[in-house]
């Protein structure tokens, strides 16, 4: 087992469809903090964030005993595009109205200002500005809410975000602006201060 705790997340994962068993074994605790508590971000529900987290394991168990991993990027990217997935399903099977895209094609087009214009990374250094900002995330839209919480929370790159997603660059980046829009609005029509010391 000492040989194992020196691998990466992917040898492991290479390790597994090998049939090494304590390789997946390693692997699940490495990872599985991490993807419930995206999870339980994107739905905000313990018991639905339960069943999505087991069925996203079963898929990804089914997935590596079919050889279908690759090593081509990193195994958590993987992992967290077929939970995304899961989520995906789960909401579509509600016909959830939580979901909301701003437009088929997320055309941007229409929107004027220049919403990207100032550091994100630093609104949210301040303690108090992101206990402020985590509230104004759970009132946003799902897709948007997962945005931002890849980004902020788990450092992913846009191209990661996409990825792992299953949309284009354009889109996450769409969904952000579309984010950062709606939690400027909510500052506005709540008259919440937000300042960076």
């Amino acid at each position: 087992m000492e040989y194992l705790n020196e691998m990466t997340d992917e040898q492991l994962a290479l390790a597994y469809i090998d049939g090494n068993n304590k390789a997946f074994d390693l692997l699940l605790a490495r990872t599985q903090t991490k993807l419930f508590t995206y999870i339980i971000f994107v739905v905000r529900d313990r018991d639905v964030a339960d069943d999505i987290f087991q069925e996203t394991f079963v898929k990804v168990i089914t997935k590596l005993q079919q050889r279908k991993y690759v090593n081509s990027g990193k195994f958590s990217a993987w992992l967290v595009r077929i939970a995304h997935n899961v989520i995906m399903d789960w909401y579509r099977e509600q016909k959830s109205e939580k979901i909301v895209e701003p437009s088929q094609d997320n055309d941007l087009s229409n929107l004027g200002g220049d919403l990207l214009d100032m550091n994100v990374e630093n609104q949210f250094v301040n303690e108090q500005v992101l206990r402020d900002v985590k509230k104004m995330m759970n009132m946003l839209p799902p897709t948007q809410r997962e945005v931002v919480y890849m980004r902020f929370y788990q450092e992913m790159s846009f191209k990661e975000i996409a990825e792992a997603t299953g949309v284009s660059i354009n889109t996450s980046l769409g969904r952000m602006r579309y984010a950062i829009l709606n939690l400027r609005r909510m500052v506005r029509e709540h008259h919440v201060t937000l300042q960076l010391d």
